[in-house]
């Protein structure tokens, strides 16, 4: 340890050395060049003096009546200025010089925050694990000061996660390709160390799996310029992944010195350890990538609060406020409010969950995220909307409470009841989630207190209106209920056999249950008025 730290002090000087010579080597060209320019000036006014001088002898030899237009040219004046092309050559290179140097110290700075931040979290670590009596002896003696040459990331293993895309996006309107990197570094607790995004050059030439090549590159270098050399490289792309383990050899070229790249980069550390990750554990790093895109298809613009950035929303191909625009999360496709708005609500009257309406992508839009553009009544709506789809209908139970009927799973309310009664699965209470109140999941009414369902429904023969009203309506209607979840059934045409949405068969005629596809009654299976009736509805 403390000859690698000899070995980097000494590095450390010879670079400080070369840009003190670099320095003096650019002042010492600024200086000639300026004595150059001065003496070239001199030049200069001593040519037009001369002239000045025979102009005014040349005229009195000439009549007074005849004018003379003359204009005098310097020698520099015919050609260029190489001096003054050469000092803004060095003025520029000397910017990039103190632009490199601060990079480079900042670099260094963030390199001894780091290497300090590992060696707390160790130390802490090995406090923590000391044994309560050693502490109270000798706790008070511990210390172990930080020595700033300490190369503390250098012997840590750390996580480097990338993503690359290319995507086609609109700008007013043109059609472009752009293409985004994302880089997050994380230590060994998945605690994040930096982080990174950046537009990819040629993004209109590259394919996907290029985009992640390129990101693979990028988080590498990043890695290095911190000194780490051990790391652990994570990508979801299975592509990629089979590129950078050499199980499997890209077809061009150009993706091949790429690959051939990322194997020279790997020599460099003392471990390197590609994964392949799931797009999940991506989620963060894919939105970096997906943030450098969008930087690149966004444009300064007067908006209503001032100025703004403007961006193209790519189904109404509208110029939109960059703040009016709507990240799906998962796949950070950008739209419009307005947009999002009508798409969701399509699918909310069609009884189906929102997804992503980018072609191809099926993200879900989640129901939080759309209280930003829906009504609180629509998001309340879908959310219940995912809430049945999530929930087996057989599992299903609403409140029975009419101002309530919440939607809740058997296991859920059961689990609920449990924190207050401990009978609750053989009594057949249920306390609400929602609204909190006690009812009955077998008469489904409110809990009858000191009475069993049985005794319940003796006193109580006749269904409370609201079902009486239902019954009347479905014995009218000729509608069928499930025997197993209690849903009532209408036969809008075709057969009599009837598949309930909980899985359960029966006969529509007199509701005898259908075992392996097959009735337990001698009820006709069809009659021809329903199947003629659903065929003319149809035509």
């Amino acid at each position: 340890m403390e000859n690698h730290s000899r070995d980097k002090g000494k590095a450390t000087q010879t670079i400080n050395e070369d840009n003190d010579d670099l320095k003096s080597v650019l002042t010492l060209q600024r200086h000639l060049l300026m004595e150059a320019k001065t003496l070239d000036s001199d030049l200069d006014f001593a040519f037009q003096l001369q002239m000045q001088e025979a102009f005014s002898a040349s005229l009195p030899l000439h009549h007074p009546s005849s004018s003379l237009d003359v204009t005098l040219s310097s020698p520099s004046d015919m050609g260029f200025d190489y001096v003054t092309l050469m000092l803004q050559d060095i003025e520029r290179f000397e910017m990039e010089r103190k632009d490199r140097e601060e990079s480079d110290e900042e670099k260094r700075r963030f390199r001894n925050d780091l290497n300090r931040s590992i060696y707390d979290q160790n130390f802490a670590r090995y406090i923590i694990n000391v044994p309560e009596q050693e502490w109270n002896n000798y706790g008070d003696n511990y210390e172990r000061p930080y020595d700033g040459n300490m190369v503390e990331a250098q012997n840590e293993g750390f996580r480097v996660y990338v993503k690359g895309l290319v995507s086609e996006e609109r700008i007013r309107e043109m059609k472009v390709m752009v293409g985004g990197v994302g880089v997050a570094i994380c230590d060994f607790w998945n605690n994040l160390v930096l982080e990174l995004r950046k537009k990819l050059d040629g993004a209109e030439f590259m394919t996907g799996e290029m985009a992640g090549v390129e990101a693979v590159i990028h988080g590498l270098n990043a890695a290095l310029s911190l000194d780490l050399k051990r790391v652990t490289l994570f990508v979801d792309d299975f592509l990629v992944y089979q590129f950078i383990t050499g199980r499997q050899q890209p077809r061009q070229s150009k993706l091949g010195t790429k690959v051939n790249e990322v194997s020279l980069l790997q020599k460099r550390f003392t471990y390197f350890q590609p994964s392949f990750a799931a797009r999940n554990d991506m989620s963060f790093v894919f939105k970096l990538a997906r943030d450098a895109i969008v930087s690149q298809i966004t444009w300064p613009a007067e908006t209503s609060n001032g100025k703004g950035l403007k961006e193209t929303c790519m189904i109404c191909f509208e110029d939109i406020d960059a703040t009016q625009m709507f990240t799906v999360d998962g796949c950070f496709h950008r739209y419009c409010f307005s947009c999002m708005k009508q798409h969701v609500e399509v699918k909310l009257l069609n009884s189906m969950v929102a997804s992503c309406p980018h072609e191809g992508c099926k993200t879900e839009v989640t129901i939080d995220s759309c209280g930003k553009f829906l009504d609180a009544k629509l998001v309340e709506i879908m959310s219940n909307r995912k809430k049945e789809a999530s929930i087996a209908v057989s599992e299903k139970v609403y409140c029975a409470f009419p101002r309530c009927s919440a939607l809740m799973s058997k296991s859920e309310v059961l689990q609920y009841t449990r924190t207050v009664m401990l009978v609750a699965e053989k009594s057949g209470a249920r306390k609400c989630v929602k609204c909190h109140r006690f009812f009955c999941i077998y008469c489904k009414v409110p809990w009858h207190f000191d009475m069993t369902c049985i005794d319940y429904k003796r006193l109580n023969p006749h269904p409370a209106r609201e079902y009486a009203m239902l019954n009347t309506l479905a014995t009218k209607k000729q509608w069928r209920e499930c025997i197993k979840c209690k849903h009532v059934i209408e036969l809008a045409g075709g057969c009599y056999h009837i598949t309930c949405r909980c899985g359960f068969e029966f006969c529509y005629t007199c509701g005898a249950e259908w075992r392996n596809k097959k009735p337990t009654c001698s009820c006709p299976i069809w009659d021809e008025r329903n199947i003629i009736h659903n065929r003319r509805r149809r035509q």
